[in-house]
């Protein structure tokens, strides 16, 4: 049964109605001792449906495909509609008369034969161990690679559909002297070609080479860095409090913050639509993505919007109706929100003060007020020498820590949906031995 057919099927049933059709295509090598040991192959194909009768949304999935498609989702949504509560702000977006060219599939990258991405990524783990001799093994050594088409029908004339890949790199790598350490990092780009092999490889072998011997290191108060790993994890704490889901739930410490300084004024915050792993051409209900600016110089300036809590407000959507997969309804969340790089290598100037590569409990963390109590594991830097550092405590404010922030390095990287270059810190409370 093509799209048009279920359509109609649909249609008959509801007021209103979208219709999300998903297809993704995984490959996932892994290796290990030099040798490929795992290939998976996964795909999925399913719709999702949110209908609305009488003032009340509901919402099933099927992967059922053809004429029985119609029939799963019809007979999925009559077992919810009893519990079901009206509700005059549901509704869909749409139709817009124009999208953003985004180029985000990579269709070179998937023809490339399965020996030569076998062999990217046997070059990388070989890097890691024969880095230093003290590496002793290599762990989640993967190679992944999505295709994912995505098409949104709904009945306010809403049509549109795009497609992209998405490839990464991973590997964790073990060395052992008179202690064992580990170190994990990931890479991912939406062309092959972009990732680099050898960096990650090298990177995450130095890393774990310079993790060997670490200590505790005194409590005090510490200027210092926050790789750009560290900051994503205090970055994506943070995104909640610019989702207008939050405003409405009174759960923000940026409300009524419009158009103040709330943030230190080398901090410049901006959510994405077309960069970060979630860049598409649209949000998961349809509407064109866009840059949204959500602090400038440190001046807080919008918060974020689906359609749903856009009506709320009587404001348009921001793009930022997010869908995690096929089974989960689309909700107010970040696209791609990155700190804006800066023009500073911050560590080629680092003499003293220490540098905080991994964060540990970030979902401890309060995203309401800000607070938080996280391990951490960096390095001392004096006279320019560094020295590990482990199972100390770093606590604080999330809001605090970013107004202290004095430079912005020129290393953006992304985690995922969240992006951050370096950031040197004044005032990092550490509580160690």
């Amino acid at each position: 049964m093509e799209h048009e057919e279920i359509e109609s099927r649909i249609s008959k049933n509801f007021d209103s109605y979208e219709l999300f059709f998903l297809t993704e295509k995984t490959k996932k090598l892994e290796s290990k001792d030099r040798d490929l040991c795992g290939v998976e192959l996964k795909e999925e194909e399913g719709i999702a449906l949110r209908g609305i009768k009488a003032g009340k949304m509901v919402f099933s999935y099927t992967y059922e495909r053809g004429e029985e498609a119609a029939h799963a989702l019809l007979d999925s949504v009559k077992l919810v509609v009893p519990f079901v509560e009206p509700d005059s702000d549901a509704g869909f977006p749409g139709p817009f008369s124009d999208y953003p060219v985004v180029e985000l599939y990579d269709g070179a990258g998937l023809k490339v034969t399965p020996e030569a991405k076998t062999s990217l990524l046997m070059e990388m783990e070989g890097l890691i161990l024969d880095y230093d001799k003290r590496i002793v093994a290599t762990r989640n050594c993967e190679l992944q690679e999505e295709e994912i088409e995505v098409a949104i029908v709904n009945s306010k004339g809403l049509r549109v559909k795009s497609r992209k890949t998405i490839y990464s790199l991973s590997a964790l790598c073990v060395a052992k002297d008179m202690d064992e350490v580990s170190w994990f990092d990931w890479t991912w780009a939406h062309s092959l070609n972009e990732l680099d092999g050898k960096a990650l490889g090298l990177d995450i072998a130095r890393k774990t080479i310079s993790f060997l011997s670490s200590e505790q290191i005194d409590t005090g108060i510490f200027n210092g860095i926050l790789t750009p790993q560290a900051s994503c994890e205090i970055l994506g704490v943070l995104s909640s409090s610019f989702l207008a889901e939050s405003l409405y739930k009174n759960k923000t410490r940026l409300k009524d913050k419009a158009g103040e300084q709330c943030f230190s004024d080398v901090i410049s915050i901006v959510d994405s639509g077309f960069i970060g792993m979630d860049g598409f051409a649209f949000d998961g209900e349809g509407v064109p993505s866009c840059e949204n600016t959500l602090v400038e110089r440190g001046f807080f300036q919008s918060f974020l919007y689906d359609t749903y809590y856009g009506t709320k407000f009587g404001r348009a959507s921001t793009g930022n109706g997010v869908r995690t997969g096929l089974k989960e309804l689309p909700m107010c969340g970040r696209r791609g929100l990155f700190v804006k790089e800066g023009g500073a290598n911050l560590y080629g100037r680092m003499t003293d003060g220490i540098i905080i590569e991994e964060l540990m409990g970030t979902h401890t963390a309060n995203a309401i007020t800000g607070d938080f109590s996280l391990g951490a594991v960096g390095h001392l830097v004096k006279g320019g020498v560094r020295t590990p550092f482990k199972g100390v405590i770093f606590s604080g404010n999330i809001f605090e820590l970013l107004r202290s922030v004095k430079e912005v390095g020129n290393d953006l990287k992304f985690y995922g949906t969240c992006g951050s270059p370096s950031l040197y810190v004044e005032g990092m409370k550490i509580s160690g031995k």
